[in-house]
């Protein structure tokens, strides 16, 4: 487990958030620098080889060397629970180009957890072992294997167990949002729990979980006792929030998170029906809400409209 000896941050990731942040989102919170890598979506294996197509339309990165336009890697993360099916795809995932093989033990959807995937597994820590060891004999060692979990599902009495079968199946990296399935998204995070693996646990450790904002990030890195931060929310409500964390900059003035919202508009979606940009741009709206209440305002102006012609006015008139 890496140490906290200072309150500077070893490694920024931006967390994968399913239905969020999908390639041009990382493309545009990459831009304001300060990431070290990008976890994508997760990619559901159930019952077979996915097709190369799968993977390029999660991660279109992987037409550029698997990393954003300004240079960010990304590794791709994928769900389930059948060790070989998830370890034939984790080896297609990298002979594709992806930086390394993430896997999501941490998803609290329903619908995930119905079929045995996500946080579900976190009570079945051997399920966890046969995963992990599968993947990362079928990845050349040259390659990043890492977990994304939740401290527990209804509680934490198997967390340790948990990082415990991680790391026996050889695991690199472990990310680690600190709160329990049940727990959901509601503050706070259990940053100190992490403190809890420094007895046994040697794989680095990433710290995910309320962090809005650098005061929460040096609160998290002290309380958890590691230097490697996961963002999510936090860096959707403040679009520079890893250059506010990692370089001391001023967060991003709403004048440029206005054009941040004109060029998301840009963007163009293979086989869009003309419903991305009005729906993801809403959607975005009510994570900047938190820390602009100009976007509460703006989201009351568009949240009728159906168009992005409609939409962009309202931006440019701001």
């Amino acid at each position: 487990m890496s140490k906290n000896k200072s309150n500077a941050i070893d490694y920024l990731t931006l967390a994968p958030m399913e239905g969020v942040v999908d390639h041009m989102m990382r493309d545009l919170l990459t831009r304001a620098g300060g990431f070290d890598l990008c976890v994508t979506e997760f990619l559901r294996v159930t019952d077979a080889l996915l097709p190369k197509r799968s993977f390029y339309r999660l991660c279109p990165e992987l037409e550029q060397g698997a990393k954003t336009p300004c240079g960010t890697q990304v590794r791709i993360q994928l769900l389930g629970n059948h060790a070989e099916l998830l370890a034939e795809n984790a080896a297609r995932a990298i002979e594709l180009g992806s930086h390394g093989i993430d896997v999501n033990f941490g998803c609290p959807a329903k619908t995930v957890n119905k079929s045995k995937g996500g946080a579900i597994l976190l009570k079945e820590p051997d399920t966890i072992y046969r995963v992990m060891h599968a993947i990362r004999r079928a990845v050349p060692k040259s390659h990043t294997v890492s977990a994304k979990i939740r401290l527990g599902f209804d509680d934490t009495e198997r967390f340790h167990d948990n990082v415990r079968a991680i790391q026996a199946a050889g695991v690199n990296e472990l990310a680690i949002h600190a709160r329990t399935k049940k727990h959901g998204y509601r503050p706070p995070a259990y940053w100190h729990e992490i403190k809890s693996l420094e007895s046994f646990c040697t794989m680095p450790i990433t710290a995910n979980g309320e962090i809005w904002n650098a005061e929460d990030a040096n609160a998290c890195m002290l309380a958890s006792n590691t230097n490697r931060l996961m963002l999510g929310r936090g860096a959707l409500a403040v679009p520079n929030l890893s250059a506010v964390i990692r370089h001391q900059a001023r967060p991003m003035p709403w004048s440029e998170v206005l054009e941040l919202l004109q060029q998301y508009a840009d963007f163009n979606i293979k086989g869009d029906n003309g419903l991305y940009y009005p729906n993801r741009v809403k959607q975005w709206l009510t994570y900047l809400k938190l820390a602009y209440p100009q976007a509460l305002s703006l989201f009351s102006d568009i949240k009728t409209l159906k168009t992005k012609a409609e939409i962009l006015p309202f931006l440019q008139a701001e």
